[in-house]
């Protein structure tokens, strides 16, 4: 199915033809579902910790921080459009020549449409779109309700208005303030200011589509001087984007490579999990991970600062003592004693259930990179959740499984996730370094044999394409991994516009 020119173009992408041979066999063979034992629950692989605890855990991380090297590292690759979906297919079918609003919105389910409508005072952009109605629109107060709507979005969406379609989500306005609005961006770094420092200085890596990079370097200079007065930290902000060596080969329906109108291999981008190399090149001591849409107004953050201290309390706690017995076994000087405290540390904070007796054995389960996950109550919202998973050796451990990964048409396995408690709102603390104080390669803690097979189109033709192990998925399949309870005032994503007129979204002044 290779030629000569299709390897040149394969190396010039930055992958192998070994690579790209392994992901043809992946769509002709397919991926097999990951097989959960059972929900991870209360005492059942998710720990959950009096007030009292918390507050020795904080306490705990206040202390140590100082010594430490902190990064916080925020995807925010994703473009805005998914957030103005129902917008989109309101102007692709709304035609007020034929039909009032009014008629419009009675004949299908546009509830969401309808709460948009009635709600466009409250958005932190109003004031904004309205000017650009003003600059394109001078026939907008003669309109009927649904024209004026019409002009509205066009003039948030479209590239003569604010062009929002086109951004990427962390550059749209989420909060208003009394003087000024802010973005997803922004609130980040000041979010950050309180748990992600040491010193006085944040540093902060996110990851961007190349093309965005300008944007938000100039956002950054444009807000750094309020933050910094905000919070009297100093920001350090690093950028990065998927590599193009992440990317993956698509086929057709028949596993066949696609090919453009040129002749050439259709490459795409691969999902999340491509951000391995990205989160791979960040040094430091403790690494937060979080997705770029959940942040609050400044007016709630206490509770999410408070939390993600509390995380990395636990995790410098673990760790303290994972590298204190890995020291132990390695200068082969342990006790009995030691052996048993160490075999409470691998049951109880690390779940591994199945202990090994030799030295080597004991030493590889330690030695690896730790994750202190925060998860939330379910609330019915999509997306992956804390299991025990079995592997391909029958090896049995705690995971994050996204449900595109379970295959829900068997019995058994559409009964584990009914019982299902918690849900992964992306809350992670990372231990990425060893004893000695050197850094993982944590491309050596994937399971590559998990990912997705999902199913696209491009110029309306259908095609397969494949992501590979999610970041927090497959990517840290063998790292330690830690479950923690918080509370959902922690998770408070923007999957819709609709979402910025929740309570969160909305400062008190």
């Amino acid at each position: 199915m290779l030629n000569e020119k299709d390897i040149a173009q394969i190396e010039e992408h930055g992958l192998t033809l070994q690579q790209v041979v392994r992901q043809l066999e992946q769509f002709a063979k397919g991926i097999p579902p990951t097989h959960v034992v059972t929900a991870a629950t209360i005492g059942n692989g998710i720990e959950k910790f009096s007030s009292e605890e918390e507050k020795e855990l904080i306490a705990l991380y206040e202390k140590r921080k100082k010594d430490k090297t902190i990064v916080k590292f925020v995807p925010a690759s994703g473009a805005a459009t998914r957030m103005f979906k129902f917008l989109f297919e309101f102007l692709n079918t709304f035609n007020p020549e034929k039909e009032t609003f009014n008629k419009f919105v009675k004949s299908g389910n546009f509830k969401q449409l309808e709460t948009f409508a009635n709600s466009l005072k409250d958005f932190p952009f109003v004031n904004s779109v309205r000017k650009k109605i003003r600059e394109n629109y001078p026939e907008y107060k003669q309109s009927k309700k649904g024209e004026r709507l019409q002009y509205f979005v066009k003039s948030m969406l479209e590239e003569k208005g604010l062009n929002f379609s086109k951004l990427p989500k962390g550059l749209i306005p989420f909060h208003k303030y009394a003087k000024y609005a802010t973005t997803a961006f922004e609130e980040q770094l000041y979010e950050a200011a309180f748990y992600a420092t040491s010193k006085n200085d944040a540093y902060l890596h996110f990851t961007f589509s190349e093309a965005h990079v300008p944007f938000f370097k100039e956002k950054f200079e444009a807000v750094k001087r309020r933050v910094r007065k905000r919070t009297k930290k100093n920001f350090h902000v690093s950028y990065s984007f998927q590599k193009t060596a992440s990317d993956t080969i698509a086929v057709t329906p028949e596993n066949k490579p696609i090919r453009d109108s040129h002749g050439k291999l259709v490459f795409r981008p691969s999902g999340h999990g491509a951000l391995l190399d990205n989160l791979n090149d960040v040094e430091a001591d403790i690494i937060f991970i979080k997705n770029i849409d959940n942040v609050v107004a400044q007016d709630y953050v206490d509770d999410t600062v408070e939390y993600k201290k509390m995380l990395a309390g636990k995790l410098l706690q673990v760790q303290e003592r994972v590298f204190h017995y890995v020291a132990l076994l390695k200068d082969e000087k342990e006790t009995p004693e030691q052996i048993a405290d160490l075999k409470s540390l691998l049951w109880n904070d690390l779940n591994i259930k199945d202990i090994p007796s030799s030295r080597k054995e004991l030493i590889t389960l330690l030695n690896r990179p730790i994750r202190v996950c925060g998860v939330v109550r379910n609330t019915g919202a999509p997306g992956g959740g804390p299991f025990w998973v079995k592997n391909a050796l029958g090896e049995i451990s705690l995971q994050i499984v996204e449900m595109a990964q379970i295959d829900r048409t068997d019995a058994r396995q559409a009964h584990v996730v009914s019982e299902a408690t918690h849900f992964n709102p992306v809350d992670l603390v990372c231990g990425v370094k060893n004893y000695e104080g050197a850094k993982f390669d944590l491309k050596r803690y994937c399971d590559p044999n998990t990912g997705f097979i999902s199913e696209k189109s491009q110029d309306g033709k259908p095609l397969k394409a494949l992501e590979l192990p999610g970041l927090w998925n497959g990517a840290m399949a063998k790292w330690n991994t830690i479950f923690i309870e918080v509370p959902l005032s922690t998770f408070n994503p923007v999957k819709t516009v609709n979402d910025l007129l929740q309570k969160e979204h909305r400062p008190n002044a």
